[in-house]
């Protein structure tokens, strides 16, 4: 086995906090890293984020299906010394998110490459990208053809990025994550005026239950922990941006604020102007609190930003 003890620390440190693991696919389960690290298969990338391409390659001669599709050297490679199916990755120099709703663009382009790089490798597009082939493992035949990092642009130069899956069952890979996010998302710009009036947990349920149909879709559906995080950005996002919720969300906290204030003070509160002020102030942080922007507060309470700037 080609492994030396830097790559070794560097893999397991950069694995999620308890990964999937197994020696036997059909009993996955979950673990610390360190005990994971001793297992066959394990999850290599953390929830919602991409830092290694996986691709499953089915033939004898896998180890060398870069070479052969004049793909740039992998990061490794871990054989089956049994029939020679391996699979061959790619370390990003940069993660992706891929639940963030402003880097949707970065997902998408990163899906394309993903796609062409599976298609050059002839690897199977049915791999669910959960597990890989351990490369601590001392059952796989491990190979490290490269400590470079790779940019998403350089790859994208070895790859066609214009063919598209005709159909919504045909989606591959992080292509799930993006269709299920820009399916939902165009929902949701229209879905979110019938909860004007209602609560955000009540929008998220409605959010996940759409995600949850869409994810239903797919020949290999994501994991539940997927399209959760999906969801959350959806409904967050949506519900910031439509005016009539978020006007509502400001009031609701702005009067729970005043509530608690009366409640907490041991007097009835004077008609002072002093005290007027007193309550702004105390709104103004209960909005911060909540993630709401200075100059949205500032609007909100009509005084300047930098009286709220003062005042915080």
């Amino acid at each position: 086995m080609d492994i030396n003890l830097n790559f070794k620390e560097q893999f397991i440190r950069n694995l999620p906090y308890k990964p999937y693991c197994t020696n036997d696919l059909g009993y996955t389960f979950i673990n610390s890293k360190e005990h994971a690290a001793t297992k066959r298969y394990i999850q290599c990338n953390p929830p919602h984020q991409i830092v290694y391409l996986v691709f499953d390659v089915d033939d004898p001669q896998a180890v060398m299906s870069w070479y052969d599709a004049n793909l740039p050297p992998p990061s490794w490679t871990a054989q089956n010394p049994e029939n020679g199916h391996a699979h061959v990755v790619y370390e990003l120099k940069t993660p992706v998110l891929t639940t963030n709703a402003s880097r949707q663009k970065i997902v998408r382009y990163l899906s394309a490459i993903q796609t062409g790089l599976a298609q050059k490798l002839g690897a199977d597009m049915g791999y669910a990208q959960l597990l890989t082939k351990n490369p601590c493992h001392n059952h796989w035949r491990v190979k490290i053809w490269t400590e470079e990092k790779y940019e998403l642009d350089y790859l994208a130069d070895f790859v066609d990025l214009t063919s598209k899956p005709k159909r919504l069952q045909e989606v591959f890979g992080l292509g799930r994550n993006y269709t299920l996010f820009e399916t939902v998302r165009k929902w949701a710009y229209k879905a979110i005026r019938t909860h004007r009036g209602s609560t955000f947990n009540d929008w998220l349920k409605d959010v996940l239950k759409q995600c949850e149909s869409v994810n239903s879709s797919f020949t290999i559906p994501l994991l539940y922990s997927e399209i959760k995080a999906t969801a959350k950005s959806i409904a967050r996002y949506c519900w910031k941006n439509d005016a009539y919720c978020y006007q509502e969300f400001i009031q609701r906290q702005v009067y729970k604020g005043s509530l608690g204030g009366k409640l907490g003070s041991s007097s009835n509160g004077g008609k002072a102007r002093s005290d007027q002020y007193k309550d702004l102030r105390r709104n103004a942080k209960i909005m911060y609190a909540q993630g709401i922007k200075k100059t949205e507060i500032a609007k909100y309470l009509k005084v300047s930003r930098m009286t709220i700037s003062r005042w915080l």
